[in-house]
C-alpha cells in the first residue's frame, strides 16, 4: 500500500476489523518512513453488470451515480444521507446479484424508484418528474393521479380487513 502522505510504498497494519456489515474490512496502517497513519478498506470486487441506455450506449454500473440522483431529488428533504447510501448500496447488490451481464437503464431507473417511494414521496415525484421524461401536463397529471390511487392502496386495504372482522 502506497501512503498517501509521502509515497512510501511500505508501511504496516496497527488494527484490522469488519466494516459495513461484514462486506469489508477497515485496516490501520502506519507509514514506515514518515509514521503517520492512515485507514484503508478492503472488500470484495463484485461483477457488476454493465447498463445499457436509452440511446445503446453501454456504461459500467456506478453506485456513485445513483445515489447523487438519489441526492438530487432528496434535496432539502428531511432524508438522512445514510438511508439514501444504503439504498444506493442494496441496489449495487441487486444488480450484482443477478446472472445477467448487461441490464438496461430503464430497470435501473424503476429500481430506484422503487426506493425513493419508500424513503420519500415528493423525492418519488421529483425523480419520476426527471426520469419519466414527461413530454406535457397531462402526462405528469396522469402520473400524479396514479401516485395518489398507489399511495391510497395500501390504506384501504387495511379498512377493508377491519370491516370484515
Amino acid at each position: 500500500m502506497k501512503c498517501p502522505f509521502c509515497g512510501f510504498k511500505e508501511d504496516k497494519v496497527i488494527e484490522s476489523r469488519s466494516a459495513r456489515e461484514g462486506g469489508a474490512i477497515r485496516r490501520r496502517r502506519e507509514c514506515l518512513r514518515c509514521t503517520r497513519r492512515y485507514t484503508t478498506f478492503e472488500e470484495i470486487m463484485e461483477r457488476l453488470p454493465v447498463i445499457v441506455k436509452k440511446d445503446g450506449r453501454r456504461e459500467p454500473f456506478s453506485r456513485g451515480k445513483i445515489l447523487s440522483s438519489m441526492e438530487v431529488a432528496c434535496r432539502k428533504r428531511p432524508v438522512p444521507t445514510a438511508i439514501l447510501r444504503s439504498a444506493a448500496e442494496d441496489l449495487e447488490r441487486r444488480t450484482s446479484d443477478t446472472p445477467e451481464s448487461e441490464l438496461p437503464s430503464n430497470l435501473i431507473g424503476e429500481m430506484v424508484l422503487d426506493r425513493l417511494y419508500e424513503i420519500d414521496h415528493v423525492a418519488y415525484v421529483r425523480f419520476a418528474s426527471v426520469y419519466r421524461d414527461f413530454q406535457d401536463a397531462a402526462e405528469f397529471r396522469d402520473f400524479i393521479a396514479s401516485f395518489q390511487k398507489r399511495k391510497r392502496a395500501p390504506v384501504d386495504a387495511r379498512e377493508e380487513g377491519r370491516h370484515e372482522q
